[in-house]
């Protein structure tokens, strides 16, 4: 009786590794072209001094454009404005959409609707949100009438250097609520119920729960939520532009508002990219401590 071969022959698949190819091409050609490149191509305009109004080619000037940096007081001003804007929407932004998210993770009528409205704010465009929230902040806008219909004095929320940054983080964190809830409940959702059930029979109430049963699970979730909230708060932008425009007086002037204003209205493309490749290490450095801050040490 013939037996079968201890090793089975390897079957031709050149075939099928190009066939594979011809579908990645389209979407490396897309990464190679849209994402690698201007981010080397702005990594070496670092290193040069360039306008792109003049005639001439780049000049490499080295790290100068970095050192600069070490002395310049509109980019210091800019970090500690980025860094109380993290500092200010992110917590309260992860802890109301972690309540949220408890809250919808419970049946009730109208659970539907609920968290449907609560993400409906994460499909529109950043830019319209900010336009709507710019007529609201307005001296005649909806915040001023309201305080008039209390009898309080209406405020320049955005004219006002105490008040405008924390005008544009409130708006930020009603932007962000609802695809951190949303991230938040499908991690709640996939904590197994026999964990809270075995927890309730050892007696454990709703803290004990939370904290030894609902956290654990929820800290893979959690973690990436923290995370990539640092990395797109770090880079705000577009709210600032509408909103404010860096004022009044530099007070709302983000690292990634500051880069812009270089480039495109000083024309020092060195420059801003030196800002913007500084901006992207203190992204990284700054995620990685929080991610592990968050994440701990597996037990």
């Amino acid at each position: 009786m013939a037996t079968a071969p201890l090793y089975a022959k390897p079957r031709r698949v050149g075939r099928t590794h190009w066939v594979g190819a011809v579908f990645v091409a389209p979407a490396a050609l897309y990464l190679v072209v849209f994402q690698l490149f201007p981010v080397l191509y702005g990594l070496a305009l670092s290193f040069t001094e360039y306008s792109p109004l003049s005639r001439s080619a780049p000049r490499v000037v080295g790290l100068a454009n970095y050192a600069a940096l070490l002395h310049d007081s509109d980019f210091g001003k800019a970090l500690w404005v980025t860094g109380k804007y993290v500092l200010l929407v992110l917590p309260l932004t992860v802890l109301i959409a972690l309540g949220l998210a408890l809250l919808a993770n419970r049946p009730f009528r109208g659970v539907g609707f609920f968290r449907s409205a609560l993400y409906v704010p994460h499909i529109v465009s950043l830019t319209v949100v900010a336009m709507v929230w710019l007529w609201m902040y307005s001296p005649d806008g909806l915040f001023n009438h309201w305080l008039d219909g209390l009898g309080l004095p209406g405020q320049r929320w955005l004219l006002d250097q105490d008040t405008a940054l924390a005008a544009a983080s409130a708006m930020r964190i009603w932007k962000a609520l609802g695809s951190n809830m949303v991230l938040l409940l499908a991690g709640l959702q996939g904590i197994p119920r026999d964990l809270y059930e075995a927890a309730s029979v050892d007696g454990a109430g709703w803290w004990h729960k939370f904290r030894y049963v609902t956290l654990p699970g929820l800290r893979p979730m959690l973690t990436y939520v923290v995370a990539m909230d640092i990395i797109f708060l770090a880079q705000g932008f577009a709210e600032i532009f509408v909103l404010t425009q860096g004022g009044p007086l530099g007070s709302t002037t983000t690292v990634n508002y500051l880069v812009y204003t270089e480039a495109f209205q000083y024309n020092s493309f060195g420059s801003a990219s030196a800002m913007a490749f500084v901006l992207f290490a203190l992204i990284v450095s700054f995620s990685a401590v929080a991610v592990r801050g968050v994440a701990g040490r597996k037990s």
